[in-house]
């Protein structure tokens, strides 16, 4: 008598979920737009998965995809940073953390970008920073909604060192102009929007939304209790207190943030 063999589950086919350590299908966890169906926790999700979720099928056009990080301080960490910009662009398949350009959400024209967790912690270097400052000046031309999607957990990145940090004054003087011109500026927080983005453009929005349970500040809680011993509140830096602190306007799941943005690019040009 033969035996069969054994049937061996595919590799993963099924995810558990960090909150509630359910064991998730895949297929219907990213059918419910990478959130968890037994607990509304939102996974990371690359940039052009947000694209995909957020704007009209097939109208986003990239912008400045030719901007590269240069070494120009010769850092070296663990390894040089020129070989470690190298090991990100091909383990991402992008040239840098922000992904930028123009689209329409519902038939409304607007310019997006998108900061990615996913290469090396979504953290601002030059060319983030070029490239968000350089969107900001076209809605400002164009007159056009502005949408920035922030995800660093990496905030202003430190092997490009004060070439980094000015990116916070830059982008903050072009959206100060988009603002001066009556522009509109949305922004949306995901998990995690910390340090020198958080600092910067990240909270500058006339309106700002944050996905459910991100986690939004400066200094993380064991930074400030090693710097100046303070213990902090209960859910301190997550989006619903901020919410409940006046500091965000609303928190919008995934799946309604598509609507939400279009009612909000109506309501604010009517």
């Amino acid at each position: 008598m033969s035996s069969r063999p054994k049937r061996a589950v595919p590799d993963g086919l099924w995810i558990p979920c960090p909150s509630c350590k359910a064991t998730l299908y895949r297929k219907e966890v990213e059918r419910h737009f990478s959130v968890c169906p037994e607990c509304s926790y939102h996974f990371y999700i690359p940039a052009r998965s947000r694209i995909e979720q957020l704007l009209d099928e097939n109208t986003f056009e990239e912008w400045y995809t030719d901007l590269y990080s240069v070494d120009a301080l010769k850092f070296f960490d663990r390894k040089a940073y020129a070989d470690r910009l190298i090991d990100e662009q091909k383990k991402t398949n992008m040239p840098d953390a922000a992904v930028v350009g123009k689209g329409y959400i519902k038939g409304r024209p607007v310019i997006l970008g998108i900061t990615d967790f996913q290469f090396m912690a979504g953290s601002m270097g030059s060319v983030v920073g070029e490239k968000l400052t350089r969107i900001a000046e076209d809605a400002t031309k164009l007159n056009t909604p502005l949408i920035i999607v922030s995800g660093s957990g990496g905030g202003a990145r430190m092997q490009e060192g004060i070439l980094s940090l000015m990116q916070m004054a830059k982008i903050s003087c072009a959206l100060a102009k988009l603002h001066s011109q009556g522009g509109l500026y949305i922004t949306i927080l995901t998990h995690p929007t910390m340090g020198g983005v958080a600092a910067s453009f990240a909270l500058q929005g006339d309106i700002t939304l944050a996905e459910p349970g991100a986690m939004i500040g400066f200094a993380g809680s064991r930074t400030i209790w090693n710097t100046l011993r303070l213990e902090l509140p209960e859910g301190f830096q997550t989006s619903e207190f901020l919410l409940e602190h006046g500091f965000i306007d609303r928190i919008v799941s995934r799946k309604e943030l598509r609507d939400t943005v279009s009612q909000i690019i109506d309501f604010c040009e009517t």
